[in-house]
């Protein structure tokens, strides 16, 4: 007969972001099950604490700010965007324009102040105010970004956060109508070049909203979704040109590249600092 890791020794190994092949093993007995578990735990720990101190002599940034950072330079040096900054407070009236009425879903998922104001769910709302206000003072293609946290009332799961970053970039009126996935696809494989990403799948799917949406996937998990107009929410806005859009999550590509089995440990945390736990 052979034993596993106990409850408690497999949440301290999944703490230390064991991976599945460790966590999974059996023994002869529960002697060697201990040795096995002290063992492993010592050596996570030492790896940990010498990944904490090179964060603090050399690199300095965690790895979700570097991934950031990335997409920031990419869309200024490269695309010639330009980054804006929305407040995180906004209406009810700004989501009932998204659709997201009393009667949507995730209307529950919203962080309610009172009433009439809520913790943005997304980027979408003010960008489309910002995109289209731009475009009527200058009568020129509008290319904005913005990267900021988002707040959702999401299942405790081990891809969600109730509070996370997204960097979302929009373009108005800078592409041909009919060729905005052409773009879009141009725009999402030249992100996944800036982060350094190479083995992800482009996925386009059908939409409730927006018709259709690009997505970026990797390992079965979407990290990004595109979107495009014109469509029946652009009116609502003020807005009638085409446009192209792709929202990144930053914390899920993140948690991907740096091969982390909950984005808990790549989010806002007083718990982990760049995937290391702080109770070593």
């Amino acid at each position: 007969m052979t034993v596993e890791f106990t409850k408690t020794q497999l949440q301290r190994l999944v703490e230390l972001n064991a991976d599945a092949e460790t966590t999974s093993r059996s023994f002869d007995s529960e002697e060697e099950r201990n040795r096995s578990f002290l063992e492993t735990e010592a050596r996570l720990v030492k790896e940990h604490k010498a990944k904490i101190r090179e964060l603090l002599h050399d690199i300095h940034r965690p790895l979700a700010v570097q991934i950031e950072d990335r997409l920031k330079n990419w869309l200024i040096r490269e695309e010639g965007f330009t980054q804006v900054v929305t407040p995180t407070i906004i209406s009810a009236a700004a989501l009932d324009k998204m659709t997201i009425t009393k009667e949507h879903p995730l209307t529950n998922q919203v962080f309610w102040l009172d009433a009439k104001r809520c913790l943005r769910p997304m980027l979408a709302p003010n960008l489309y105010e910002v995109m289209r206000d731009l475009y009527r003072i200058t009568k020129e293609p509008v290319r904005i970004f913005e990267a900021g946290s988002c707040f959702r009332k999401e299942s405790q799961g081990a891809q969600h956060l109730n509070e996370f970053t997204m960097l979302n970039l929009v373009e108005l009126a800078g592409v041909e109508d009919g060729k905005q996935m052409e773009r879009l696809k141009y725009l999402a494989e030249s992100a996944m070049k800036a982060i350094g990403i190479r083995d992800y799948e482009i996925i386009v799917a059908e939409s409730e909203v927006y018709k259709e949406t690009l997505d970026i996937v990797i390992d079965d998990m979407e990290i990004a979704s595109g979107a495009y107009g014109p469509h029946f929410l652009d009116s609502r806005w003020g807005v009638f040109e085409p446009w192209v859009g792709i929202g990144f999550g930053i914390e899920r590509i993140a948690m991907k590249i740096g091969d982390y089995q909950t984005i808990k440990r790549v989010g806002k945390s007083i718990a982990y600092l760049d995937g290391s736990p702080l109770n070593l």
